[in-house]
């Protein structure tokens, strides 16, 4: 079975999942209201749609005689986690960076 993060990641490679997942976070739609700004068909947002569910990301619930699709934001907190224990070793990586440097340039001033 393929780990969580890498179909969350996997998922979202994709442009038109992501811009899906971004109208999910302002309210839950339907698949026809998801497929609305597409030139594309229903039946191919329902594969992004299932693409985003296998990861996780969103789920579907019966209302009246529509499935309303909905964001799964515990996921995407997952893969914020991730990205920024990344960002924070890269962050750290930089400040001693930084600290080397001021010290060299402090040495080759003295040393004028």
């Amino acid at each position: 079975m393929e780990e969580p993060l890498s179909k969350a990641f996997a998922a979202l490679a994709d442009p038109t999942r992501r811009d899906i997942v971004a109208r999910l976070a302002a309210a839950d739609a339907t698949v026809g209201e998801l497929a609305e700004p597409y030139a594309v068909s229903v039946q191919a947002i329902s594969k992004h749609l299932k693409v985003l569910e296998d990861a996780g990301l969103v789920s579907k619930t019966k209302v009246a005689q529509s499935r309303a699709v909905h964001l799964e934001a515990e996921v995407l907190d997952l893969m914020t986690a991730w990205i920024e224990r990344y960002r924070q070793r890269a962050e750290q990586r930089y400040q001693r960076l930084d600290a080397v440097l001021a010290q060299m340039t402090e040495e080759e001033g003295h040393a004028s």
